[in-house]
């Protein structure tokens, strides 16, 4: 599969029309033994989303992983790194909640993707990385640009996490084409779903306080409709 394709996309975007906002602050993944992370991320971890509870990848059978399996797993795992550590950051910033609770959700998202890596006994590609370290070269360069744009205001703060919802929907539509495994498809589902809603608060948050209407930069205009109706 074509890594990083759709976030080499958002790069061009934001390059020509300015259009986003991120920032990080990292936290050790939240572990079975309830060990939080560093200060920054406001100690919430694993099992604090809204959401609700995670995916038990327990409860479904060990199978065969395919290549691309395999990198689906380790791709998503960064991905929803780089999401939470942007909104981290900026609810540090901003102060505005909704960055402080969609961060909570991103660590259960994060949290639930290294289930599968410790059941497949894969190697974690964020392990011991702070924030806004990452394994990838492309994930690194685009959470910078993010950062930038993100200390811009609060409205492209939010642009910018709905950039990274829109990105994550994408990319896990396109994992899924490519797994028949019950586990990753359980666990990518809900993190599609998590998204989805991700992206309905930030465009209403968009154009109820600040009468922003959101323009999709990486779902089709029908897609994004059909998400926040």
């Amino acid at each position: 599969m074509k890594k990083m394709s759709f976030l080499l996309v958002a790069l061009l975007l934001l390059a020509t029309v300015g259009a986003g906002c991120i920032t990080s602050t990292d936290t050790s993944t939240t572990t079975s033994s309830g060990t939080m992370g560093p200060p920054e991320d406001k100690g919430y971890g694993a099992g604090a989303s809204p959401e609700g509870t995670m995916v038990n990848v327990s409860a479904y059978p060990a199978q065969n992983l395919s290549q691309d399996e395999i990198e689906a797993i380790l791709y998503m795992r960064e991905e929803e790194k780089l999401a939470r550590d942007v909104y981290l950051t900026l609810y540090n910033e901003t102060g505005l909640p909704i960055f402080n609770n969609i961060a909570r959700s991103e660590q259960t998202h994060m949290d639930m993707v290294l289930e599968l890596i410790k059941k497949y006994n894969l190697t974690d590609p964020v392990a011991g990385m702070g924030v806004g370290e990452f394994n990838s070269t492309e994930m690194q360069e685009l959470y910078e640009k993010l950062v930038a744009q993100g200390s811009e205001s609060e409205v492209e703060a939010l642009k910018v996490g709905a950039l990274i919802e829109e990105i994550d929907i994408k990319d896990l539509d396109e994992w899924l084409k490519r797994t028949d495994n019950e586990d990753i498809k359980a666990v990518f589902e809900s993190l599609r779903s998590g998204s989805e809603n991700h992206l309905r608060a930030f465009t209403r948050l968009l154009q109820n306080r600040y009468g922003v209407t959101y323009t999709p930069q990486v779902l089709s205009e029908e897609e994004y409709k059909s998400i926040v109706g």
